[in-house]
């Protein structure tokens, strides 16, 4: 089984909390299905739950270089060099780590409203930008975003390899397999 969550904002990427936070566990009541990868609390968008130990292991493991596609707002607007950077690799304290791909978008018109609101400040712009990695290692896009100078303000996990967060409204969830 396969299913395709919509993570809203301030929730856990597991079933339980011993401090009372939203968990996974608030919003799909599947026995049995595990999350096939992380998304951090403070992120949005696409998680996948499985019961296939296998498939959790193709999804999730670094070796599978499996594509994630995030969608980042982040304080400023960015250079061509700024991009250039995510795309050959910015030093972190846990390596080297680098994009497939790096450029800034429009804000995606179907993207929905986040509550709480991102503070607006007319002082500093903001920009969107599109991230694909074949890793995941923890809050790395906010690490390397705010390593050449934007600060992320608010990331949304658009795809895992070919499946999407296109028709999920955040706290929705199907099963495609």
């Amino acid at each position: 089984m396969l299913i395709l969550f919509n993570k809203p904002f301030r929730v856990l990427s597991q079933f339980r909390d011993a401090d009372g936070r939203a968990t996974l566990g608030d919003y799909v009541d599947v026995p049995d299905v595990y999350p096939a990868g992380r998304l951090d609390y403070d992120s949005e968008g696409l998680i996948l739950l499985t019961d296939d130990g296998k498939l959790q292991a193709r999804i999730s493991q670094p070796k599978a270089r499996t594509r994630k596609t995030y969608l980042a707002q982040v304080e400023g607007a960015p250079t061509q060099e700024q991009l250039a950077r995510l795309m050959r690799g910015v030093k972190l304290k846990d390596g080297v780590a680098k994009a497939v791909s790096a450029r800034q978008i429009d804000e995606p018109a179907w993207l929905w409203d986040r509550d709480p609101p991102i503070r607006y400040r007319a002082s500093i712009p903001d920009s969107w930008l599109e991230i694909v990695l074949t890793e995941g290692r923890n809050r790395q896009v906010r690490r390397m975003t705010a390593a050449v100078g934007l600060p992320t303000l608010r990331l949304v996990r658009y795809s895992v390899g070919d499946w999407t967060v296109d028709g999920l409204a955040p706290g929705e969830w199907k099963k495609v397999l």
